[in-house]
């Protein structure tokens, strides 16, 4: 039976490209500023599908708002109607996920740990080009296997998320990137078989439960999901494959960068080889007030590439 949904996102993103749409998501901080800014004029595309804010009937034409709603992505609220669904554009390509507020136990998130990721998967491919496929694993809507895919046409990709409703975005930004792909809904590398010449990871890193898919990581204050994920997807590296891990990493009280010593003791102990950097020094600082913080002193977003000798 035919994808209606799928089809009609498809179709939604092709509008909206068509129409010369950009966006680039910030931080939930900068949107709430936004919204308690309020509108100055008459809604634009960006408004509606980047910033999430409601707008009046009519505002879209009828080839968008007849494939926003086949779409499931049109809600009406006291203040008018409202976009279920935001896209951003990262690089060339457009990405349809979740619309702010990212609160639903399933939602789709996209911001600005993916444009940190994708800076550094390109980083990454200017020394080479995968020698065999790529697995974007825990892959929310596809930005880090979609965005390899784009830089090595002819590669398998392989996206993986837990989240059906994540691989459901994810497959629409697929065909619309012109891209086919494997999706596999598993959680880790659990139901993804075979070997890659490259593993992309940008791994839930928050502390706590949530209840929130792509957000909760486990212990070592939220660093337990990226270390698992390195450690086992080591084993899933063909000769001369790398891992690229986007994470953040919570740098103790005095300095110390715990998950990066386990990482390189797990690391050395494949026979691997590690290059790890710093990408931001402190990223979500309203998280150290909270109580599984206390003995942490910033949360750093950190990339690493893992080398399996060939």
């Amino acid at each position: 039976m035919p994808d209606n949904r799928h089809d009609a996102r498809v179709r939604l993103l092709s509008l909206v490209g068509a129409r010369g749409y950009r966006f680039v998501t910030p931080t939930n901080g900068t949107i709430r500023r936004m919204h308690r800014r309020g509108l100055p004029g008459a809604p634009t595309l960006r408004d509606i599908f980047g910033w999430s804010l409601p707008f009046g009937e009519g505002v879209l034409d009828d080839d968008l708002a007849a494939a926003l709603e086949a779409a499931g992505g049109l809600e009406l609220t006291a203040d008018g109607f409202r976009s279920r669904l935001r896209i951003s554009t990262v690089g060339e390509l457009l990405f349809l996920h979740s619309a702010y507020p990212t609160d639903a136990a399933d939602a789709v998130f996209l911001g600005p740990d993916s444009y940190r990721f994708v800076v550094l998967i390109e980083a990454a491919l200017k020394d080479r080009r995968p020698e065999g496929p790529i697995l974007d694993l825990g892959a929310g809507a596809g930005v880090g296997g979609l965005f390899a895919g784009a830089r090595c046409p002819g590669s398998a990709v392989t996206l993986s998320d837990p989240n059906p409703a994540a691989l459901a975005l994810a497959a629409a930004n697929a065909a619309h990137a012109g891209q086919a792909v494997r999706l596999c809904e598993a959680s880790g590398y659990d139901g993804v078989g075979g070997d890659f010449g490259l593993i992309l990871a940008n791994p839930p890193f928050i502390a706590g439960e949530s209840g929130r898919i792509y957000r909760d990581g486990g212990d070592l204050h939220g660093a337990r999901l990226s270390l698992d994920w390195a450690s086992e997807g080591m084993a899933r590296l063909r000769p001369g494959g790398r891992l690229v891990l986007y994470t953040g990493s919570p740098i103790l009280l005095g300095g110390e960068d715990q998950f990066r010593r386990l990482l390189a003791d797990a690391v050395e102990s494949e026979g691997c080889t590690l290059a790890y950097r710093e990408l931001d020094p402190d990223i979500f600082p309203s998280e150290l007030g909270r109580a599984a913080y206390q003995d942490v002193e910033r949360i750093a977003a950190v990339g690493a590439v893992i080398t399996r000798p060939a």
